[in-house]
């Protein structure tokens, strides 16, 4: 069951790519590239890597999307890398147990739940799709801690408008 939570900054190292639907793969595995350079400074992650879908293509086939994790500091990684930082507000959320292939349906359910209790996402709609302020996948399972995908956690959390 969806419920409403409070959600403070969170600064993240991430890298944003465009892609089709059949390149998401290469955009989620940038969460280990990440997670690999931090480690190679002496460094952790602040808490759970996420995707962060930016931009719902109009087209249906494209999606800007952002590969982040949580960092305490600044930390500079590169030039493929950016330093940002996720929105403070309220967010609705939701908790998909399994493997990411359910979370297509789990998408559409906290849509769904959110359309019945009206509530108002932070998105906007332009020419090019919607644009998201905070649409947040956050992978709260290692999988080098728990290799089963069906035993994995994944938060969705959307933020919602002041």
């Amino acid at each position: 069951m969806p419920s409403i939570v409070d959600r403070k900054e969170q600064r993240y190292v991430g890298y944003r790519a465009t892609v089709r639907h059949d390149g998401m793969a290469d955009v989620a595995h940038r969460i280990a590239a990440i997670v690999g350079e931090l480690a190679e400074r002496g460094l952790a992650p602040a808490c759970a890597p996420f995707l962060r879908y930016l931009v719902l293509g109009t087209d249906m086939q494209t999606v800007t999307v952002e590969a982040g994790v949580p960092v305490a500091e600044p930390v500079d990684l590169g030039d493929e890398y950016f330093v940002d930082v996720l929105p403070a507000g309220k967010y609705a959320q939701a908790t998909h147990h399994g493997a990411p292939g359910g979370l297509f349906a789990a998408t559409a359910d906290l849509l769904a739940w959110g359309e019945k209790e009206n509530v108002r996402w932070d998105r906007t709609v332009e020419a090019d799709g919607e644009h998201w302020a905070a649409r947040l996948e956050i992978y709260r399972t290692d999988p080098r801690v728990e290799p089963d995908a069906n035993n994995w956690d994944t938060d969705l959390c959307f933020r919602l408008a002041d």
